[in-house]
């Protein structure tokens, strides 16, 4: 008897329907076949001990197995279900007319329990997608699943109940709902662990990062140690705006197929923050590897991606994240497979000037040699930095500032102004589904929406011929200019606007150095 069932295959963020076809008959060996990998090919000593928990046989006769289609690789545990449902039902051990209604998915324990899966929510959107009823998977995903409201979700513990709910009429097939799509966004978190109001002076350190925040724009942060850099870094995601319901599912896809998502997570609602060491290599920043898998970069998609200690990770490390900050997005190529995952990320990086910190420091003295500082800074090519918009140079807060009682800006109230000109931004943007910020618009866009008068330009064209500034670098400043005037609440571009965009860009590397 020949039966099928239905699970999926994740490629990126993205997930591709998969026949499970098994047929029994004469003789009494199993074979699966459609480029399983290892972990399938071990699945049926995993299923025999889940069927014989839950009280039933495992066919002795000749099983043949096929994960269509048959030309591309299925990889991981998570057709164990699958594979046991379509065992029993193709050997008259349950009912199968109903079984080509749902996806079924899950990794089986020898016991017959369900263990979590990865890509939970691409895969019940793969269902929806593709017309199925609903979509069987361990409870432990069910939350996650269950973002696809128009799709049935059941979350089960255990091998028993799958077979039970297929014995249960339509009416006695509860299913999990959780949340309602149509809203426009998610409540901001009540409260951080860190906040604005906590540093003291640093105002001009602030207001770069509210632009950086308004614009989504990426900014280095240059200075000695103890200047705070690390700290007003950490801050950052206090000011930044609340996701929205698209962001939400893009940002949960990329980390429910990596597995960051464990069983209280449904739908992420905070911006990611991500800060790895400065000994992470070039494959888990921007992923790859055997099996292709999200990096950094994609884990930090619709957030930030802290560097800290810039000069100190590897230069081809660096030099890997060149195209992702251009093109938001990362296609990773093997002989066999190309899998894209989404990259658009606020590049957040800081890093002193010279080997031993205090270079240009204004009470101590810098013990590196100009040849140590050179070859030190060179570590950060100028392509890379090309694409950083904002460069801020961090001075030591003094004694007076340090110990003012005078109180400082909360995160809240400089948030409200970020979400403003976001909100601008969400309106000028109207129809781009693409684009959420002024730091993702095109060419093309920019001409549109930063035109600047012949006051401007004039400054522009001085600025660009004294720092001898690219092509890249002129695009930046007219998209921080932008961001600037958003969040001045004015239409156009003023010389002021422009002006405080170009400083950010007047502290290159030559003259650090100089």
């Amino acid at each position: 008897m020949l039966v099928k069932t239905y699970g999926s295959a994740v490629f990126g963020v993205d997930a591709l329907t998969i026949t499970i076809e098994v047929c029994i008959g004469g003789g009494n060996k199993y074979h699966i076949v459609g480029l399983p990998d290892n972990t399938i090919r071990e699945s049926l000593r995993r299923i025999e001990s889940a069927i014989q928990s839950a009280g039933l046989k495992m066919p002795r006769q000749k099983i043949v197995i096929n994960l269509a289609p048959a030309d591309i690789r299925k990889e991981g545990s998570a057709y164990d279900l699958p594979i046991a449902i379509a065992i029993l039902a193709a050997s008259g051990q349950m009912d199968a007319t109903a079984t080509d209604e749902y996806f079924i998915m899950g990794e089986l324990s020898l016991d017959g329990g369900l263990q979590p899966i990865r890509g939970a929510l691409p895969i019940a959107i793969q269902a929806h997608a593709a017309g199925f009823k609903g979509f069987i998977l361990p409870k432990d995903n069910s939350r996650e699943a269950a973002i696809v409201t128009e799709l049935l979700v059941y979350g089960m513990d255990n091998l028993k109940e799958v077979l039970a709910f297929f014995k249960a009429s339509a009416a006695e097939k509860p299913a999990h709902t959780l949340l309602d799509a149509a809203t426009g966004a998610f409540p901001l978190p009540e409260g951080f662990e860190h906040d604005f109001s906590e540093v003291k002076g640093q105002e001009n350190i602030k207001r770069a990062l509210e632009i950086a925040a308004a614009g989504g724009h990426n900014l280095i942060l240059i200075g000695p140690p103890g200047a705070g850099k690390t700290m007003l870094a950490k801050r950052l995601p206090s000011i930044l705006p609340p996701l929205s319901i698209p962001e939400a599912l893009e940002t949960t896809k990329i980390h429910s197929v990596a597995g960051k998502l464990n069983a209280l997570d449904a739908l992420m609602t905070s911006r990611p923050y991500r800060c790895p060491h400065h000994t992470i290599s070039d494959v888990a920043l921007v992923g790859g590897g055997a099996n292709p898998q999200p990096g950094e970069i994609s884990l930090a998609h619709n957030g930030v991606l802290f560097l800290d200690e810039l000069p100190e990770f590897k230069r081809s490390v660096l030099e890997v994240m060149r195209q992702p900050l251009e093109d938001r997005n990362i296609t990773i190529s093997r002989a066999k497979l190309s899998v894209s995952y989404p990259a658009s990320f606020m590049l957040i990086a800081s890093m002193n000037p010279c080997p031993c910190g205090f270079y240009n420091h204004p009470t101590k003295e810098c013990t590196c040699g100009s040849g140590l500082v050179q070859k030190y800074l060179s570590k950060i090519s100028g392509p890379l930095l090309d694409r950083i918009d904002l460069h801020v140079e961090v001075t030591p807060v003094n004694f007076k500032e340090l110990t003012s009682s005078a109180a400082a800006e909360k995160s809240e109230q400089i948030r409200t102004r970020v979400i403003a000109a976001r909100t601008i931004q969400g309106i000028r943007f109207q129809g781009r589904p693409d684009l959420h910020c002024n730091a993702q618009m095109n060419s093309g866009m920019l001409r549109q929406v930063c035109q600047i008068d012949k006051k401007g330009q004039a400054l522009i064209k001085k600025a660009m011929e004294r720092l001898g500034l690219s092509a890249r670098a002129y695009d930046r400043i007219l998209k921080v200019a932008r961001t600037i005037a958003d969040l001045a609440g004015t239409e156009d571009i003023r010389t002021e606007h422009l002006a405080e965009a170009i400083n950010y860009r007047s502290l290159d590397r030559d003259s650090w150095a100089s």
